[in-house]
């Protein structure tokens, strides 16, 4: 299904970025010029297949055709107009995302970091004076703004731009007992990704996110789920935490909400939404026409080809073939799926797997170093599958010799 490439792209476009370009990311040396399903080229004519389509926003793989037809009808009606009018998308959208969560009212913004600005304001909003606190997990990412990057609990992210901004309290990812000592009278709220995706696509310990519900409850805290890279059928459900019987007070969403069109979300319980008067925080392209248009046409693509129910097909397929390697390798360590999350852990680093499978053809992840991470399209072909599964099996079986 893919060719072979030789990862490489035209002068011009290399000079115009190096000219340009604040060189801040870490750019592979491809020219992507087109997209379709799970498939992407180069402007070198290569060819890949694509098992991390957007960075997790692809979910229904690139152009999907529900949603360029949505996008091209309402940008010859209207493109932009303010959120200080009423648009009838907007309503619609809010309305089918409520009906298929927890029955909240929406706010909408631009990106992830942006969903979880709007939470943590929210959190601090509707918590009595002097409760300013919210504890966050090791190991979990909220976004690259000042406070979702201080929530942020990983070292990394925190280099050379502190002082941090105060108020953030760091627990172990799935230890109750850490989060119950770190509970105080200043304590607001607990934010959580029921997965961790950048993280490593870390699951959750049995019963810790009940628990978290349970001490939320006890202490009067609100729960947050930041569902930005879980939400909207990554999982095989709507949303993540819906695998464990939970429901937050607020939850965050972006990444595959508009199928690949920039949009995000924050979605809070009608009586914790109230907090958030009006002149209290906004977002000027926040739930614009197009965005809204292309957020309704995901959620019908997903119901009308029952994409959910394909997703766990899918994650039946890559567990098939892929948990062999854990026993065939001894340095494959661990395979961790829900949905089509997916992350394969080494304990060698692994980012010359992600080069590797690029010179077969085949797009993936590194996260954590050690992490191979895979988030594709809910689209994903059996026979797509299965190449880019020989692929990422093949590089696997080959880095034996690079570590030996």
């Amino acid at each position: 299904m893919s060719t072979a490439a030789n990862p490489k792209m035209s002068e011009d476009v290399a000079q115009l970025f190096k000219e340009y370009v604040i060189p801040n990311y870490g750019r592979y040396p491809l020219a992507l010029v087109r997209g379709e399903g799970s498939q992407v080229w180069d402007d070198q004519g290569n060819r890949y297949l694509d098992f991390f389509p957007g960075w997790g926003c692809n979910l229904l793989g690139h152009c999907p055709a529900p949603v360029v037809k949505a996008v091209q009808e309402q940008v010859a009606e209207l493109i932009h107009v303010p959120n200080t009018w009423h648009m009838e998308a907007q309503g619609r959208w809010a309305k089918l995302l409520s009906e298929r969560s927890f029955g909240g009212q929406a706010f909408f913004c631009n990106s992830g970091a942006e969903a979880n600005e709007a939470a943590i304001k929210l959190a601090r909003l509707h918590t009595p004076a002097g409760r300013y606190k919210i504890i966050t997990f090791e190991g979990g990412f909220h976004g690259r703004t000042f406070a979702a990057v201080t929530a942020t609990a990983q070292p990394k992210y925190h280099e050379d731009i502190g002082p941090m901004l105060p108020g953030f309290v760091y627990a172990p990812f799935g230890d109750l007992e850490a989060v119950r000592e770190k509970i105080d009278d200043e304590t607001a709220a607990i934010m959580v990704e029921p997965i961790q995706g950048e993280g490593g696509i870390r699951l959750p310990p049995e019963g810790f996110l009940q628990g978290l519900r349970q001490l939320a409850d006890e202490h009067g805290l609100l729960l947050i789920f930041d569902e930005v890279q879980t939400g909207c059928g990554r999982t095989g459900k709507w949303f993540a935490h819906q695998h464990f019987g939970v429901e937050p007070d607020i939850m965050t969403l972006a990444k595959a909400l508009c199928g690949g069109v920039a949009g995000a979300a924050m979605l809070a319980t009608k009586e914790v939404a109230l907090s958030l008067r009006p002149g209290m925080h906004a977002a000027t392209y926040g739930g614009n026409p197009l965005a809204a248009r292309a957020g309704i046409a995901t959620i019908e693509m997903i119901e009308e080809q029952g994409l959910l129910a394909r997703g766990e097909q899918l994650a039946e397929g890559f567990r098939e073939r892929l948990s062999p390697l854990v026993d065939e390798l001894p340095f494959v360590t661990d395979l961790r799926i829900c949905g089509l999350m997916i992350g394969i852990e080494l304990s060698v680093d692994a980012t010359a797997v992600v080069q590797q499978c690029m010179d077969k053809g085949l797009l993936v992840n590194c996260t954590q170093g050690k992490v191979v991470r895979l988030l594709p399209a809910l689209t994903l072909t059996d026979e797509e599958l299965a190449a880019g599964c020989d692929i990422l099996t093949s590089v696997l079986r080959d880095y034996t010799c690079d570590i030996s």
